[in-house]
């Protein structure tokens, strides 16, 4: 199928699937003889597994190194995402959102006392 249906399928932008294949994330498709991208139910499955985990918080450079292992999901979506080799991607994912986090929570307790305090005459 042609990039737009494949993208479709797959809840994506012909855009996305682009990006995903010049970082790496998807090997580059078959080719019509047109020379048009031609995608397969394995391909758009795989795009879906990307957006999931993207979905998630993961980057793009997060999933950079992993790639191989997008079909492992595509064929048990069950699958965990921190095992084996995923696992320390994961880990430093959510140590970055923990900061994050702690980060906001400061920023919002500061704000919420400059609320409260008078304005200076």
């Amino acid at each position: 199928m042609r990039i737009g249906d494949a993208a479709a399928a797959a809840g994506a932008t012909p855009r996305a699937l682009r990006l995903y294949e010049e970082r790496g994330l998807m090997p580059p498709p078959a080719r019509t003889a047109g020379g048009q991208r031609d995608y397969d139910g394995t391909d758009v499955a795989r795009v879906r597994v990307i957006r999931g985990l993207l979905a998630l918080g993961l980057t793009i450079e997060d999933l950079r190194g992993h790639a191989g292992s997008f079909d492992l999901l595509v064929a048990d979506p069950a699958r965990r995402c921190g095992s084996a080799s995923g696992g320390p991607v994961v880990r430093r994912r959510i140590a970055a959102l923990d900061e994050e986090i702690a980060r906001l929570t400061r920023l919002r307790a500061a704000l919420a006392r400059a609320v409260e305090q008078p304005l200076p005459s």
